[in-house]
């Protein structure tokens, strides 16, 4: 007989082997095998995510608004799920930079992997003779140059460059809302070919994800075998990684139990700490379904009974708001993306602005729109954000081995968001 692993524990094992093998190669002296049979298998997977982020933001996110059609006939329903979206998402980004800064864990690795690092990717923008007219154009750009960056001049032209991606959120979000603004019979054939498209485009991440367990071993191997074996520092390495993670677990933390509480406590009518209780018994087992399977839209049937039933919101609330939240409401999501975007600066060396802690800010509130509520989606958005500030998208090497595990915490704080929400509109709302 035999035995069927879930993905989650296929890629923690594809961790464990890689970290295994990686020891082995510094011990064993297999750096040359390693770089030419076993680092390819990383980057073929690495090359996967970057091919398939265009379409599924495109894909997800004009299928996601499309949802809005709604949006006059529910009127402020429309306007408030809206806003709280956008808020909370906002709130949990700047959560997830105040810890990174704080805490600083890719300063936690040794200053010669750091060193390392940060010279690798100078070299590499060194050779494309790319350093020193980014540096210049920074210095002569005005501080909000960000916004202007996001607009494209040809669509055509920022999908074709994954460094564009903010470009392309935009044209998604201008196509999404124009297609609710037409008569619906207008905009029909063209939302049919999107769902197709996001049905399709989400089969790609799925088979994408099926061979992450072998990228997620090959990566992690090349990570330690290449870099710790010239400094010594696979532990400090793998500590610094522990720290990452940390980081991200304990903002999901504040999420779920500080900010959370918090909100309902501001914006839904007469909330008390009774409440309080009640809505977490109520969310609980739609939590766990979450975390066992990182897939908002999986946990969505659970969640749909756990609210109506326990919570008890109206129908016609719950299938606006939870749908429309499972596309565009990820709040764990956005935080990690982050925490992740600062993690790998860190560990390149590289000082972030004002600026581009801005561009961070509403690059992860974007990108977390634009993920889809399928696991790993949120490893492929972080190419966007990292994109965005002028980052080596070859950074989510660092942090990818956990990804998985730290996919089932954002996914709970996603669907517990979506609970929330649900919650707060309808305590506004009136009549059955």
């Amino acid at each position: 007989m035999r035995l069927k692993l879930p993905l989650y524990q296929k890629i923690l094992l594809g961790m464990l082997l890689g970290i295994v093998y990686g020891w082995l190669s510094i011990q064993q002296d297999w750096q040359f095998f390693t770089f030419n049979y076993i680092q390819p298998l990383g980057d073929v997977f690495m090359r996967l995510l970057q091919l398939i982020a265009v379409p599924l933001v495109i894909a997800s996110l004009v299928t996601g608004l499309a949802q809005m059609k709604d949006i006059a006939s529910l009127g402020r329903l429309g306007v408030r799920t809206v806003i709280l979206f956008l808020t909370t998402t906002f709130l949990a980004v700047a959560i997830g930079l105040g810890i990174a800064n704080l805490i600083q864990p890719g300063n936690q690795l040794p200053l010669s992997i750091r060193q390392e690092l940060q010279a690798s990717y100078t070299s590499e923008e060194a050779g494309n003779g790319q350093l020193s007219n980014k540096q210049k154009q920074v210095e002569a750009q005005p501080a909000l140059q960000f916004i202007t960056d996001s607009v494209p001049k040809n669509i055509f032209g920022a999908a074709s460059d994954n460094g564009n991606m903010l470009q392309v959120i935009t044209f998604a979000l201008l196509l999404g809302l124009a297609m609710v603004m037409v008569p619906a019979e207008q905009g029909k054939p063209l939302l049919n070919f999107f769902e197709s498209l996001n049905a399709v485009v989400l089969k790609m991440v799925d088979l994408i994800m099926s061979v992450a367990p072998i990228g997620v071993a090959a990566l992690m191997a090349s990570v330690l075998s290449n870099l710790a074996a010239k400094s010594g520092g696979a532990l400090d390495l793998l500590l610094a990684l522990g720290s990452y993670a940390l980081c991200v677990i304990g903002g999901i933390f504040i999420l779920l139990f500080v900010m959370n509480p918090l909100v309902l406590f501001l914006f839904a009518k007469k909330f008390r700490f009774e409440d309080l209780k009640r809505f977490y018994a109520a969310v609980f087992p739609a939590q766990l379904l979450a975390f066992s399977t990182s897939s908002s839209a999986a946990t969505l049937p659970l969640t749909f009974e756990r609210v109506e039933q326990h919570l008890k919101v109206r129908p016609r609330v719950a299938g606006f708001v939870l749908p429309l939240g499972a596309t565009i409401n990820m709040d764990g999501t956005s935080l990690y993306q982050g925490v992740a975007a600062v993690f790998i600066a860190q560990a390149f060396g590289l000082d972030l602005s004002f600026s581009d802690q801005l561009t961070l800010l509403l690059t992860s509130v974007l990108a977390s729109i634009g993920s889809a509520a399928v696991p790993g989606a949120g490893m492929v958005m972080l190419v966007i954000v990292l994109k965005s500030i002028g980052m080596d998208a070859a950074g989510i090497a660092l942090i990818i081995a956990p990804d998985r595990l730290l996919d089932m915490f954002r996914t709970t704080a996603n669907v517990t968001s979506d609970c929330m929400v649900s919650y707060i509109v309808n305590s506004h709302e009136t009549g059955d």
